[in-house]
C-alpha cells in the first residue's frame, strides 16, 4: 500500500508547476521602459554605448528588473561593423508582493552587423556573449542572437520625420548548465519576439512602441515596450 501510495504522489508531482514561477501570471501585460544612448569621440571608431531599462512585471510598481549596462564600442573604418565590451548591472525582483531580489553583475562582449537591403528594408545581426555573476549561484556564461528588422513605412529611407516598422528575434541559449548546489538550468535560457512601431525625430533621437512576448522555460508573458533612441 505504501510503495501505491509513493508512486501515485510521485506521478502526480510531475505535472505540478515548477517552484519559483507557479505564481507569474502569464496574462497579465508586463511594461519596459528604455533608454538607449551612443557617442564616439569625435572623428575616432572608438566610442560609448549604454542603456536603462526598468522592466515591471506589471505595467508600473512590480519590478521585474533594473538594469544599467554601459561598454566601450569600436567600428574600423570603412567597415559597418561594431564591436563592444562592457559590464552591466541588474537587480531582479519576485513576482507580485514579494520585495525580494537578487542581483547580477555582467560582463559582454558583441559584435553588431547592419545589413540593408534596398531602400526600405533595415536589418542588424546582433550576436553577444554574456558571463555571469548572479548572486547565490555559481558562474554563468550565455550566448545570445538578435536579428532586428527596422522598415521605412512613409519615406524610402531611415530619416527624419520616417515613420517605421520595428521587429526583432532574440535567442538566449545558456553556457554552464550547472549553477551550483546541485541546480541547474536549460539549454534553451528563453526567446524574445518584437513587434513595434518606430518614429525619427532627427538624426539624433527615434522613439519606439511596441509589444514583445517573452518566452522561457517555465513562462511565457507579453510586455509592453517605451524606447528612446539618442544618439549625442
Amino acid at each position: 500500500m505504501k510503495k501505491i501510495v509513493f508512486a501515485t504522489a510521485f506521478c502526480l508531482s510531475l505535472f505540478l508547476p515548477k517552484t519559483g514561477n507557479a505564481q507569474i501570471d502569464e496574462d497579465q501585460l508586463g511594461a519596459w521602459y528604455m533608454y538607449f544612448v551612443t557617442t564616439t569621440f569625435n572623428e575616432s571608431p572608438w566610442g560609448l554605448q549604454g542603456d536603462i531599462q526598468y522592466r515591471n512585471w506589471d505595467i508600473i510598481g512590480d519590478l521585474e528588473q533594473l538594469l544599467i549596462r554601459g561598454g566601450l564600442t569600436y567600428s574600423p573604418k570603412e567597415e559597418k561593423l561594431k564591436g563592444t565590451l562592457g559590464y552591466a548591472h541588474i537587480t531582479t525582483g519576485a513576482f507580485g508582493s514579494d520585495s525580494e531580489t537578487t542581483s547580477e553583475s555582467r560582463i559582454y562582449q558583441e559584435a553588431l552587423f547592419p545589413v540593408q537591403f534596398g531602400n526600405r528594408f533595415y536589418t542588424n545581426h546582433r550576436f553577444r556573449f554574456e558571463q555571469r555573476f548572479v548572486e547565490d549561484q555559481d558562474f554563468r556564461t550565455r550566448f545570445r542572437y538578435n536579428l532586428f528588422l527596422n522598415v521605412a513605412l512613409n519615406k524610402t529611407a531611415m530619416e527624419k520625420n520616417t515613420i517605421y516598422l520595428a521587429l526583432y528575434n532574440e535567442l538566449f541559449i545558456n553556457g554552464q548548465r550547472d549553477i551550483g548546489n546541485e541546480r541547474t538550468v536549460e539549454l534553451f535560457d528563453r526567446n524574445r519576439l518584437y513587434t513595434g512601431l518606430g518614429y525619427i525625430l532627427n538624426k539624433n533621437l527615434k522613439f519606439q512602441l511596441g509589444f514583445m512576448n517573452q518566452t522561457t522555460d517555465n513562462w511565457s508573458k507579453n510586455q509592453l515596450q517605451i524606447s528612446v533612441h539618442q544618439t549625442i
